[in-house]
């Protein structure tokens, strides 16, 4: 009897496999591109029954929103510290927003369990195109214009356009440094590839950008 209850019980103690599969989804996208990576090849990686991934998540495009489904608690985050930083003191707010913009994402670089999803964004991002694009429309547009939006708010005489800009050349400097691991070579092995010891840096790196790049300028003179 108690061999038969251990017996019973053994499938219920087997590692989550609708999580293995997320995380090997991930993994391989980060590392390969959502165009280059197969089920078949996810489905090894978790370590599950090919027709296992298609019975949680269904096909490939429905597999790689539900990665981002699963992450939303990141873009929901950086749009709270957003409101939090338009709610500050005027000569904080623009700081603020650029931390509000950094932070949760050095955070989740820098963990165990979000990394390989910060590394997909990174490339995601970068080379977006077909089901892509139209997933990272869904999931960062809204909050990409939120940003936009916060930008003009805090520095009021700058142009929409110059504004989206900048948070392009933003967000550059943030995909760039959480994924790029050139910078060993290039600092003569004085750096470590998206070293959290260089957020202090990157912060003030955006935020001279922004400050000279979106200047509070006089109003224009009437002749």
């Amino acid at each position: 009897m108690p061999a038969r209850r251990a017996s019973a019980a053994a499938p219920e103690a087997r590692p989550d496999r609708k999580a293995a599969i997320l995380l090997a989804a991930e993994k391989l996208f980060a590392q390969h591109g959502y165009d280059v990576v197969t089920i078949r090849q996810i489905a090894e990686e978790a370590g599950v029954p090919l027709a296992l991934v298609g019975y949680y998540y269904g096909q490939k495009h429905e597999l790689f929103e539900a990665v981002f489904a699963h992450w939303q608690g990141t873009i929901d985050e950086r749009v709270a510290g957003l409101r939090e930083a338009l709610a500050a003191p005027v000569r904080e707010r623009l700081a603020r927003t650029v931390d509000a913009f950094l932070q949760p994402v050095l955070r989740l670089r820098a963990s165990a369990e979000g990394e390989y999803y910060a590394l997909m964004v990174a490339r995601e991002l970068s080379h977006a195109r077909g089901h892509t694009d139209r997933v990272l429309r869904e999931f960062f547009d809204p909050m990409a214009n939120a940003f936009i939006d916060a930008l003009q708010a805090t520095l009021p005489r700058a142009r929409r356009a110059d504004a989206a800009w900048c948070y392009q050349f933003m967000l550059g400097a943030l995909l760039h440094h959480i994924s790029d691991e050139r910078i060993a070579r290039l600092s003569r092995n004085q750096c470590k590839p998206a070293d959290p010891a260089a957020a202090p840096l990157l912060t003030r790196f955006i935020l001279g950008g922004l400050r000279a790049a979106l200047p509070a300028a006089t109003p224009r003179r009437v002749q």
